[in-house]
């Protein structure tokens, strides 16, 4: 019998931890090699986890919902096909990878741990913590009631009858007549979005600035040779590539609007990676054009299009989601007219788009139609002062009524 582990994969710095979400595959089972058994959420990505060998599926280490570390063992793949079929672990019962710190720690619930806790009955010390230093997380709350775990009798001075609380899954409906709830944890991605939003509100001293721009050039530009880009760069020509570039003219004219903070440092960087929210099933998920000013706008049509696949598959690595100077946050196409995004930490910047229509403005003393797109510039006052904000938007807006300027970096 020879046994081949199967382990977590390499988890990035900032991520201590993650949720496994639900076998494919049964002990017992036989299995190909490079099969997708299990997909692990992070607070960034969802990772796949294939088989590393063919054979037969022996022993799960870590059930559904178990909180794991990098590298961490979670199956073992028999691949000679005689071993003994070994029954999953109950999330709940997943050891943490530091178990002498538990024992010091191990009472201690996670905050939304402690709220599902309250929800059924249970006690910190009816669940076995798999977190750092023993903390009890969501997911052993959730493995814990789905086996069946009953709170502990509290110490009286005389028996006292007690009728148990049920333990009722999370996420099942509750009938109110007609009208329903349901209770669903957070995945992981959404926690860290709230997070980070969070802490952004609460460290930046937020402000946004707002301009109108006539998107009538960028249309006719994008009119007149849409099929000629087509034909040649296989993409169609698509809108975000004319703000990404009027973005980077604005960095460039005032890079304060590319800095970071740092402490009490401002940081200035000398190179312009452009953050493009995206929308997915589990969360939002900014994925970056690295070198955006190095980017023609085929490439940065076709990077926004992979991006847009890759999100929707559930295949954003975090290699795509890591650094960023800037980012551009599209409303417009979900039929936005004005909003004031939040800057994405640690940059200091970040502009909002949003749907183009046709609206009456003044012209020369007349009153015409044009098709009108307000821009929303947040940014960090901190280290950003009103000149450079509304000079910054200004210069996009600039850019893009006149798109030739993009043209010969002015």
């Amino acid at each position: 019998m020879t046994i081949v582990e199967i382990k977590v994969p390499q988890l990035s710095e900032s991520v201590a931890e993650a949720t496994m979400l639900q076998w494919k595959k049964k002990p017992g089972d036989t299995v190909a090699i490079d099969e997708i058994l299990i997909e692990i959420e992070t607070d960034k990505v969802v990772l796949e986890v294939p088989a590393p060998a063919a054979g037969v599926l022996v022993e799960l280490v870590v059930g559904d919902g178990g909180t794991v570390a990098s590298e961490q063992v979670i199956a073992r793949i028999d691949t000679e096909g005689k071993g003994a079929v070994v029954a999953a672990a109950p999330a709940a019962a997943v050891v943490a990878a530091a178990p002498a710190a538990a024992a010091s720690k191990g009472d201690v619930a996670m905050p939304a741990a402690a709220k599902l806790l309250a929800d059924n009955g249970l006690s910190v010390r009816d669940v076995a913590g798999s977190g750092k230093d023993g903390r009890v997380t969501k997911g052993d709350v959730l493995g814990a009631v789905a086996a069946g775990a009953k709170a502990a009798p509290a110490p009286v001075a005389a028996p006292v009858a007690a009728k148990p609380l049920p333990a009722v899954a999370v996420a099942a409906p509750v009938s109110l007549g007609d009208r329903s709830e349901q209770r669903v944890p957070m995945s992981r991605l959404r926690a860290r979005v709230a997070e980070r939003l969070l802490q952004s509100q609460s460290q930046n001293a937020i402000l946004t600035t707002f301009n109108e721009v006539n998107m009538a050039p960028v249309m006719d530009m994008r009119k007149r040779f849409q099929d000629k880009f087509e034909k040649e760069h296989g993409i169609k020509l698509g809108f975000m590539s004319f703000f990404v570039k009027a973005a980077v003219a604005a960095l460039k004219k005032f890079p304060v609007l590319n800095a970071s903070v740092d402490g009490n440092d401002i940081v200035y960087h000398g190179y312009f990676d452009i953050g493009i929210a995206v929308g997915t099933p589990r969360g939002l998920v900014v994925p970056i054009l690295r070198n955006a000013d190095q980017m023609s706008f085929a490439d940065i049509e076709l990077k926004i299009a992979e991006f847009g696949k890759k999100a929707k598959e559930g295949k954003i690595s975090m290699d795509d989601l890591t650094g960023g100077t800037f980012s551009i946050s599209n409303g417009g196409t979900f039929g936005s007219m004005l909003s004031t995004p939040i800057i994405n930490p640690p940059q200091s910047a970040i502009l909002g788009v949003h749907a183009t229509k046709d609206r009456a403005v003044v012209e020369n003393g007349q009153v015409v139609v044009r098709p009108i797109n307000y821009l929303a510039m947040s940014y960090d006052h901190r280290i950003i002062d009103g000149r450079e904000a509304v000079l910054g938007l200004v210069t996009m807006k600039d850019a893009l009524e006149d798109p030739a300027r993009l043209l010969f970096d002015i």
